[in-house]
């Protein structure tokens, strides 16, 4: 099942039948469909081809996402946060004792990521994690090393769109089967940023929480009602 906004196919069930989606692919990309990582496929043809590619899924990750989703008149039933999605595959490798590899934001973030997870997952296999500050042209012993350990699931968290071309440059040469760019999600499990109050969360605010904490990020929202823009004029361009 899926919405069609401009080219992209949006996964537009709930968080469990994605779940089960997920297994019938070999390999599969997924995508946290906000705006900011939507826009960067419209203009960069490599992540465009790697986004609308039968070994991607994306997900409505955002407030925006859904109320696209809405204006499209396809809505998806749920938002399924980068974030969530990550822990429900984490606590799924755990059970399944197949293992997981960490890869972007500092080194002290990601290895404090590193011990936050496997303390809350006792039985969780992290077979290795590295900071991301390397060049994505020269990162041959990166690779090297991920291919020796050959997890399951590769978390990148290097940001839009870094995390997106490594993921799309790589994807075929390593052999992980599930591959996701969780942005800013080692930085909560690391215990540097906290998440939104639940009713911020469940009303769509997520967003202000997060530039209340990190006014930086005030220039990037920007992208939401720009996307959103977009999609309206999309839409009334067809009728």
């Amino acid at each position: 099942m899926a919405t069609m906004i401009f080219q992209y196919e949006i996964f537009n069930d709930n968080i469990e039948a994605l779940l089960r989606s997920i297994n019938n692919f070999e390999k599969v990309h997924i995508v946290s469909g906000n705006p900011e990582v939507l826009n960067s496929g419209l203009q960069n043809n490599v992540l465009l081809d790697n986004f609308t590619s039968e070994k991607s899924i994306i997900i409505p990750d955002g407030i925006s996402t859904v109320i696209c989703s809405k204006i499209v008149g396809q809505p998806v039933k749920e938002k399924i946060a980068g974030i969530e999605l990550m822990d429900r595959l984490v606590k799924k490798c755990e059970k399944e004792n197949q293992g997981i590899y960490l890869l972007g934001s500092t080194k002290e973030t990601v290895d404090m990521c590193n011990i936050n997870l496997q303390t809350k997952y006792r039985k969780l296999n992290v077979l290795g994690s590295h900071d991301g500050y390397f060049d994505l042209n020269n990162c041959e012993e990166l690779l090297e090393e991920i291919e020796k350990v050959s997890p399951k699931v590769l978390f990148v968290a290097m940001g839009c769109p870094r995390q997106e071309l490594f993921i799309a440059k790589y994807m075929e040469r390593l052999p992980c089967s599930i591959f996701m760019g969780v942005g800013g999600s080692f930085d909560i499990i690391a215990g540097n940023l906290k998440r939104a109050p639940k009713w911020m969360i469940n009303t769509g605010l997520e967003w202000l929480y997060r530039v209340a904490k990190e006014p930086f990020r005030i220039k990037r929202l920007s992208s939401i009602p720009k996307f959103i823009l977009m999609v309206i004029k999309d839409k009334y361009k067809h009728k």
